[in-house]
């Protein structure tokens, strides 16, 4: 069969490729053309855009790009219409992929939705655009199958693909040594930068991460750095800061850290995963940030506290993100035994809670089964 997959960010980039491992080994005569990475191409995925190309982020940001998302839809309708796939399966980034499955709908081609958009944080009114034009759901987040039921939606929650993306690297033995003789950094204990996968996160995030430094002496902070990310332009902003630059191991990064500062976004869970006291960040353009917290109804910004429904990690959210609070919140995750304790007692629950392994193979066999149904 022939499927066009649809991915808009990193987050999204990991998971597809995932999904398209899974799907080649079930479907052996499988042909895939896709938006996204270096990771789904790495899968055999024939790659139409990179996700550097797609990733804007915040409301004006969005206005001061509309005419390359535009011109990137246009491009992206006409692409789907020439190789005339049997299924559509887009990957969360809903501005960009609801406008496409509203197209693929109109054009009688079957439409699949892995990771659902969070509309469940704003613009429920979303729902309905889903129920008419996606015909099947996947969710990886175990209170999002409740949530379209109250819409009479029926969904397949398949677990989180995080629990698979992270096991190779569990697995292993933990050799600290080794990882830090391969990056040339210090013999002292890390903690881990995470800034965000795109330029406009990191260039907000970044440098105020970096000047708690001089109080962490006993410390080295490493930045979990993107792949799709140049190094001069990390080095641009860290300068004589002391940080260092590990690139593409960020999996690792956090195997070998005693704490983590992150910003908002799937990294949250990665680090909890790997049971590492974080404080969550962010901060955005402030016309953005007065927008988002007019419409977004959540209590919580990091996945990990929105799983559990209560806050078990520190949230540091526009203003609140400054030296001074990042400094007194480090130190606790550092030097307070009680604090480090009950963050991975929470950790605990939230794995258990997100279901077993297997995402990834979960979800390529129901869309398989669907597709030989005629569903």
């Amino acid at each position: 069969m022939k499927y066009y997959i649809i991915s808009g960010e990193a987050s999204g980039d990991l998971h597809a490729s995932n999904l398209i491992k899974a799907i080649k080994s079930k479907d052996k005569n499988a042909e895939i053309r896709a938006w996204g990475g270096d990771l789904m191409k790495d899968e055999g995925a024939v790659l139409v855009r990179h996700y550097r190309e797609l990733a804007f982020m915040g409301f004006v940001e969005v206005l001061l790009n509309i005419r390359t998302i535009l011109r990137n839809i246009k491009f992206c309708k006409s692409d789907i219409l020439a190789y005339k796939p049997d299924v559509l399966i887009l990957v969360d980034y809903p501005g960009f992929n609801l406008r496409i499955a509203k197209f693929a709908h109109d054009n009688g081609i079957k439409v699949f939705y892995y990771i659902s958009p969070q509309i469940w944080a704003w613009k429920k009114s979303r729902v309905k655009k889903i129920k008419e034009y996606v015909d099947k759901m996947f969710v990886i987040l175990p209170f999002e199958e409740d949530f379209y039921r109250s819409f009479n939606y029926k969904v397949d929650f398949v677990g989180h693909p995080l629990l698979d993306a992270i096991e190779p690297v569990l697995s292993r033995k933990k050799d600290k040594d080794t990882f830090l003789e391969r990056n040339s950094l210090q013999h002292k204990p890390i903690i881990a930068l995470l800034p965000g996968s795109r330029k406009q996160e990191i260039t907000t995030m970044l440098p105020v991460m970096i000047q708690i430094i001089s109080f962490f002496k006993d410390y080295q902070f490493v930045i979990g750095a993107s792949p799709s990310i140049t190094e001069a332009f990390y080095e641009n902003i860290v300068k004589d800061s002391n940080a260092a630059l590990v690139f593409d191991q960020t999996y690792d990064l956090l195997h070998n850290a005693d704490a983590a500062i992150v910003t908002s976004g799937t990294a949250t869970l990665e680090t909890a995963l790997f049971e590492v006291p974080e404080v969550v960040c962010y901060k955005g353009n402030f016309l953005s940030y007065l927008i988002a917290k007019r419409l977004i109804n959540i209590k919580f910004i990091a996945l990990p506290n929105l799983i559990l429904d209560r806050r078990i990690v520190k949230e540091l959210i526009q203003n609140h993100y400054n030296i001074k609070s990042l400094k007194t919140e480090l130190e606790h995750l550092l030097f307070d035994d009680k604090r480090r304790t009950e963050v991975k007692e929470a950790y605990a629950e939230l794995k258990n809670k997100l279901g077993g392994k297997g995402a990834s193979e979960k979800t390529a066999s129901l869309m398989i089964e669907y597709l030989q149904k005629g569903q």
